[in-house]
């Protein structure tokens, strides 16, 4: 039995950039074009970034894609291990194909999979599309991040926390990598994110009268001592190389974490967490 609504029809030729016709609504061979493209996708951020798509595994993080306004192209599931019923809840307009346990193994990027995944369609992210909710916002903002797993935890403390937004100044990485995708638990699609230079965004914290907290050793004070409850934004580095000397000028007011033992900083997403969590207990938790 095939479990398909609507089934992809066409997809993108890379070798000659025709439109090949898919004649079948299940896919039993790695070497289906749209299979190829989906590793792709998958490997190269190039590819996503030239189509604009990208993929996720999971029926937790395609829910939370989907409740998060991204369009969701065609889902792909193994009937082996995902319970086919379940494409029912599913919008109508989602292309759902079937396919063979060789194919998604060819596909998934997970060690442990549910049977199911999905291409989307990204979105730009660019500062002018945060929309706040309030007067006073709280955004965390991480400059130069390049792990994936960092900025997954970072997403995850983002929406763990409720703030308003997360920015990522000067991008090393592909918002769309699927580690990125997968560390977040789908928090990537829970959290209004945007990106920009660092310059940009101090353009645009001051235009929007939000105060900059910048996690930098130089001329700091403990983290604590100061008052978050205003439109403020966190502002943490990476481990190996910290925060930029423009944020430590652009700040109203450098901040550090005391360190009680033999070393001297600690990883980025944990120390954004001490922070932000500090704001949300001066803001009682709103």
């Amino acid at each position: 039995m095939v479990y398909c609504k609507n089934y992809l029809k066409f997809v993108q030729s890379k070798s000659k950039g025709t439109q090949i016709s898919m004649s079948n609504k299940q896919i039993s061979s790695t070497q289906n074009p749209l299979i190829k493209h989906i590793v792709l996708l998958k490997d190269k951020s190039r590819e996503r970034k030239k189509t604009n798509t990208f993929v996720l595994e999971g029926e937790r993080e395609i829910q939370l894609a989907l409740n998060g306004q991204y369009a969701i192209e065609t889902i792909l599931v193994l009937p082996e291990i995902y319970d086919t019923k379940k494409l029912i809840d599913f919008p109508d307009t989602i292309n759902i194909i079937e396919v063979s346990k060789d194919v998604y193994q060819k596909i998934a990027y997970r060690e442990t999979t549910e049977g199911i995944m999905a291409i989307a369609k990204s979105k730009p992210h660019q500062l002018e599309s945060i929309v706040f909710n309030n007067n006073n916002p709280l955004i965390l903002i991480a400059e130069a991040p390049e792990k994936p797993g960092n900025i997954g935890a970072i997403l995850r403390t983002a929406d763990a926390a409720n703030v308003d937004a997360v920015i990522i100044a000067n991008p090393k990485t592909d918002l769309y990598n699927p580690n990125i995708v997968r560390s977040s638990v789908g928090c990537i699609f829970t959290n209004q994110i945007a990106t920009g230079t660092t310059e940009d965004i101090i353009a645009f914290l001051n235009q929007n009268n939000i105060a900059i907290y910048s996690a930098i050793l130089q001329d700091a004070v403990h983290y604590h001592e100061q008052d978050y409850s205003k439109g403020s934004a966190i502002v943490v580095g990476t481990e190996a190389d910290g925060l930029s000397d423009t944020w430590r000028k652009a700040s109203k007011q450098n901040i550090k974490i005391p360190m009680q033992g033999a070393i001297d900083s600690m990883n980025v997403s944990v120390a954004a967490g001490i922070l932000i969590f500090e704001a949300k207990r001066q803001r009682n938790f709103k």
